[in-house]
């Protein structure tokens, strides 16, 4: 959904409701700002009935715009909540469409029977067959489909579930393709995934995080703080024989208070939620959000997420009398048959490099010899040559086989062993085709780092976030990937402990720590990283342990989810910035036009020459009401994320919003003071 998608008719129209709604006493004490405001509100528009029982029609007209104002500024703020939830509400409905009502073949016993999907329970055992739902949220335990996950994630691909290993997963209200599963469920009615999902979309489970709390009390300072400051006034109001009244000092207060950042500060928490949901990425609390903001540490898995996850054929080294052209064309021959990424990328090598076209295995009479654990090398046996391509201690093995049987000898060739020896420091995997008992030489097959990933690295590492590449590999091959890719560290050889400690390390110095994975053997890692998020398309155990949730599966995210965090930040940090700087402009502006009768020599402050007091406050109370409308398109949107250090960031927000905070509401007032003087309203 884009930004100007969001704004439809529609979200606007039930946010206008719902503002209305939030004027629940309830409601408006979660925000103590707002509910000053709010209070506010209510006291002046008591005062201004009063006025009109007394026959004060004078009085009552001032009252009324105030009252009116004030309840504007409330309602404006709960208005900005309410579009930013009415966003998540709309991909809810969406998500609520998606999930059916439909029957169940529940296995019982040796048989099975027809159920609807709302009597089962965790722990019940169903068959989904090609073009049926799946019932409710489970492991697959047995049998292999293709599963159409479009309705959760919106990715049209369908994806393979099988039982065993990271993929048994499965969601309820995605619908089997082809073939069939046996599904134990994992969730009660009103526990599975999507009620989970809908749920936090809402935003009804969504908490304050530390620091919006530390921000929270420090608004509450400043508005008692300034609540003190307008209570001084009144006395010496009296004393200058300045009079002052109740409808003036609550204007005072509501107009001193950090109004802007109040109305608008639970807008800018649920907009960072959704722009992570637009990205398909379900954070389960407003807190996960915040912790990707301040990450000092990323943990990024090897193989799909720096590199594209498939080892290329990238070189042929040919051995001493072998021409480069005859090893590649007997590479590409026995690679004809092998569907694995590795095998279509040596025949697709062969032709790019020596125009070599494929050849049909068929025509040529050719049997292929898939690869097996046993013997760890494959190939094929065409016009009583047999071609065979395996790791070097297979094929030398398998030479050694040959000569025993023929009753020769022959040494596997030392420059072949030192090509291979040369490829695997360089962080490759050597592939030595044989033909007979002749060695032809060796195809370089190498992990390919993403394009691009190098410099997004570079951009964590101007930032302060650390990255840290993890991998089964071992460490040879493990630094020469993260030397390519440019990571700050490696963990090579990784196990589940590893991980987990790892990450303990890194918390124990103080860090924040990120990483992503999809495995039950990740489980404990997820859960204990500050940011942990898990692919969809893994265990259950990795996504109950994690605190994100990446629906497209896309470990690589996990960098996006981190700038997603860091933009709440600055937007909270910017517009913190501006509302504060606000207030005190505000506080010069109306001051010195309230005290100009009894003091003149506070005429040379009221720099603006705004009309009367009362046109200065009233200027400055609708003032106040419309800049949070005026910025409710920025909390939503967030401010621009760029790759910079804090202190560029805090020298950035004091010089726009800083002095715009400033600037921005002498010129706003006084124009505002020019209308109300040119319609009478004072």
């Amino acid at each position: 959904m884009s930004d100007r998608q969001s704004f439809n008719k529609e979200i606007l129209g039930e946010a206008v409701r719902d503002a209305f709604r939030k004027l629940n006493p309830k409601t408006q004490f979660r925000n103590p700002v707002m509910f000053i405001v709010y209070i506010g509100s209510f006291l002046t528009t008591g005062l201004m009935i009063r006025d009109i029982l007394g026959g004060s029609t004078a009085h009552a007209g001032f009252s009324l715009q105030i009252a009116l104002w004030l309840w504007f500024t409330v309602l404006f703020a709960n208005f900005a909540e309410a579009v930013a939830e009415g966003r998540g509400k709309a991909q809810a409905q969406a998500l609520r469409n998606a999930r059916t009502q439909t029957k169940a073949t529940k296995i019982v016993g040796s048989g099975s029977k027809q159920v609807d999907a709302a009597q089962l329970r965790k722990g019940d055992i169903v068959m989904v067959k090609a073009g049926e739902f799946i019932p409710g949220d489970g492991e697959v335990i047995e049998g292999m489909a293709s599963v159409d996950e479009s309705a959760v994630t919106g990715e049209s691909a369908p994806v393979i579930r099988e039982s065993g290993g990271d993929k048994s997963s499965v969601t309820g209200g995605t619908r089997v393709l082809s073939d069939w599963i046996k599904v134990q469920v994992t969730a009660n009615p009103g526990e599975t995934f999507l009620d989970r999902m809908i749920s936090l979309v809402e935003g009804a489970k969504r908490q304050k995080t530390p620091n919006e709390i530390a921000l929270t009390i420090l608004l509450v300072g400043l508005t008692i703080i300034f609540l003190v400051a307008v209570a001084t006034i009144e006395p010496f109001a009296v004393y200058s024989g300045t009079l002052i009244s109740v409808v003036t000092l609550v204007s005072l207060l509501v107009c001193l208070i950090p109004t802007t950042i109040g109305g608008l500060l639970s807008a800018i928490g649920i907009a960072g939620m959704d722009r992570l949901l637009k990205r398909n990425v379900l954070a389960m609390s407003g807190r996960a959000v915040e912790a990707a903001g301040d990450v000092n540490v990323l943990l990024l898995d090897k193989t799909g997420t720096i590199t594209l996850g498939n080892r290329m054929a990238t070189e042929f080294v040919p051995a001493p009398g072998v021409e480069e052209m005859q090893l590649a064309d007997a590479a590409q021959i026995a690679s004809l048959a092998d569907e694995t990424p590795e095998g279509r990328s040596v025949v697709v090598l062969a032709k790019e490099k020596y125009n070599i076209r494929e050849r049909d295995l068929q025509t040529l009479g050719a049997e292929f010899i898939p690869f097996t654990a046993q013997t760890r090398m494959s190939g094929v046996n065409i016009k009583g040559q047999q071609i065979r391509k395996g790791s070097m201690d297979a094929i030398e093995k398998y030479i050694n086989g040959i000569n025993e049987i023929n009753g020769q000898e022959g040494a596997f060739p030392e420059a072949v062993k030192s090509a291979c020896e040369k490829i695997a420091k360089a962080g490759g995997t050597p592939l030595v085709v044989v033909q007979g008992s002749r060695v032809l030489g060796t195809i370089h097959l190498k992990d390919i780092v993403k394009g691009g990933i190098k410099e997004r690295f570079k951009e964590l590492r101007q930032m302060g976030i650390k990255t840290v590449m993890i991998t089964g590999d071992n460490p040879l091959t493990a630094a020469a990937i993260a030397a390519e890719a440019g990571v700050d560290d490696f963990l090579a050889e990784a196990t589940p402990e590893a991980k987990l400690a790892l990450i303990r390390e890194y918390q124990e110095k103080g860090m924040l720590v990120a990483m992503t994975g999809d495995g039950t053997n990740d489980a404990p890692a997820l859960a204990q990283a500050d940011v942990g998020v898990a692919m969809n398309s893994g265990t259950q155990a990795a996504k109950e342990a994690g605190n994100m949730v990446d629906l497209d599966s896309n470990p690589t995210k996990l960098i996006e989810v981190v700038e997603i965090g860091k933009q709440l930040l600055m937007t909270r940090g910017s517009l913190t910035t501006f509302s504060i700087a606000n207030d005190v402009a505000k506080y010069f502006a109306i001051i010195p036009a309230m005290f100009a009768a009894a003091y003149p020599v506070m005429n040379a402050f009221n720099i603006m020459h705004l009309a009367t007091p009362e046109s200065a406050i009233l200027s400055a109370v609708i003032f106040n009401a419309l800049i949070i409308v005026a910025l409710i398109p920025l909390a939503l949107r967030g401010i621009k994320y760029q790759p910079v250090g804090a202190s560029v960031i805090l020298q950035r927000n004091l010089f726009i919003y800083g002095l715009g905070g400033l600037i921005i509401p002498f010129i706003g007032i006084k124009i505002i003071d020019m209308i109300i003087v040119a319609l009478g309203l004072v």
